[in-house]
């Protein structure tokens, strides 16, 4: 597995360098065989120590967790135990779902819109928005259950995939209230 370690204006030496594989390491074998490469970020905020850490895993999923905390080791135990819980719920529901093969992913454009300048009142020139960026991004083909899993281990708001069951392009969400809402454009017509 690839580690990434890296510390946002705070030096990170090699015993927390030597310690973060370790933990890591041994909390992501618990669950998963085949990690391909984790993100480790440790930062300050204040007066305490942040740790932000992502792992992606072979099936195409993605789990990250962050903890906070006013000591640096104290910050990567209580990032590592929220990882811990995620993983240990992803390969309970994976049981459930009897999947075995991997993810399979479908290429998309993705494109970045440049910010308005505008003021709020004025009416802007032209309603075309300016592209400032253009890149290809992955689009999985998941269950409805395997998405609401792949946000809430991304501690993403919304996931974009491709349904397995009818191919169609479908979208999950944290809506305001907590619960999660599910777009599914095939089945309104």
């Amino acid at each position: 597995m690839r580690y990434q370690i890296s510390g946002k204006q705070i030096d990170i030496g090699d015993a927390l360098q030597s310690h973060v594989k370790t933990e890591l390491t041994q909390t992501i074998e618990k669950y998963s065989q085949r990690p391909t490469d984790a993100v480790i970020v440790f930062s300050r905020n204040a007066h305490e120590y942040v740790c932000e850490a992502t792992v992606h895993l072979s099936t195409g999923m993605t789990a990250s967790a962050r903890a906070s905390a006013n000591e640096i080791y104290a910050a990567l135990d209580n990032c590592i135990e929220k990882m811990d819980k995620q993983l240990r719920r992803y390969k309970r529901r994976l049981r459930d779902h009897h999947r075995v093969g991997p993810v399979e992913f479908a290429e998309a454009p993705m494109y970045v819109l440049a910010a308005s300048d505008e003021d709020e009142g004025a009416e802007p020139d032209t309603l075309q928005p300016m592209i400032i960026a253009e890149m290809e991004t992955k689009i999985p083909s998941l269950s409805v259950g395997e998405a609401v899993m792949q946000m809430e281990l991304a501690g993403a708001p919304v996931l974009v995939f491709r349904n397995e069951k009818h191919g169609g392009v479908n979208v999950v969400h944290r809506r305001d209230d907590g619960n999660v809402g599910w777009i599914d454009p095939v089945t309104a017509s």
